[in-house]
């Protein structure tokens, strides 16, 4: 079974891209789960037609069962959020690591041939680490050209070193419509981390139907290059073999790979 932990800055793309790695290999007749690991609940969308499951945190609240929980959305993936704790209460995190252990006790995830999980990367806790520990884990930064974003990916970067997991690689998420431009910039951070970029998506109008409609652009456009795009991305993870080692990148050094441009 494949593990493969999506991460990025919050607005970067994490859930376009999780869904649509996960879409495409459950029609390609794989068993595929996709767990939400953020607080928003709101990774299956595309999934579900804007009708995510409940969140395996509330279930276990309100004493119910966590099997409610656990729905089969498009392409036959398993849709799962995990949640939050209520607002300004406990720690999203931690509850992270109950939602697993829920999980793990059910079996639910033992039959399956990948699972993708979409975590917050702004600030990469025990909890949130959680993915990058599961039983030989890969994990994809989703990051654009942009100071902040690759900010984020760098501290990501360091987790991954920090808890011996594996780096798959960098997916660019274009944010300035200029992909060149920022390729230049991912591919010098690549190579500073002793890693490389497995796909390079450009600003694609049609994703925004997608989100309104609550489809993938499977659904939407199944001929597009957009369909495209996510497909090729899909098989080059599953053919990817990732990095045990991770170099270590000091703020000064990001700022300077920022500026090559």
């Amino acid at each position: 079974m494949r593990n493969i932990a999506i991460y990025g800055k919050g607005g970067i793309g994490k859930s376009t891209v999780a869904c649509h790695l996960a879409a495409s290999w459950g029609l390609k007749g794989l068993k595929v789960a996709l767990i939400g690991c953020d607080p928003k609940k709101d990774t299956c969308m595309l999934l579900t037609g804007n009708n995510p499951p409940k969140p395996i945190l509330e279930a276990l609240r309100n004493g119910e069962s966590i099997e409610q929980c656990i729905v089969k959305g498009y392409a036959n993936v398993l849709c799962i959020e995990v949640g939050g704790p209520e607002p300004g209460v406990g720690c999203a995190g931690r509850g992270l690591l109950l939602a697993f252990e829920h999980l793990d006790k059910l079996g639910v995830l033992s039959d399956l041939d990948i699972i993708v999980y979409d975590v917050p990367g702004d600030i990469v806790c025990g909890g949130f680490a959680i993915p990058m520990k599961r039983t030989n884990s890969e994990v994809y930064i989703v990051t654009s050209g942009e100071y902040l974003s690759l900010y984020a990916a760098n501290g990501i970067s360091k987790a991954v070193k920090k808890m011996r997991s594996r780096l798959g690689g960098l997916i660019l998420n274009s944010s300035r419509g200029n992909l060149s431009e920022e390729l230049k910039i991912v591919e010098a951070f690549a190579r500073a981390l002793n890693s490389k970029i497995v796909g390079a998506i450009p600003k694609i109008p049609l994703l925004k139907k997608c989100s309104l409609e609550g489809k993938t652009i499977f659904q939407v456009s199944p001929r597009s290059k957009g369909s495209m795009i996510f497909r090729n991305l899909a098989e080059t993870i599953i053919a990817n073999e990732p990095r045990e080692e991770v170099n270590e990148i000091s703020d000064k050094e990001l700022l300077s790979i920022i500026n090559i441009i």
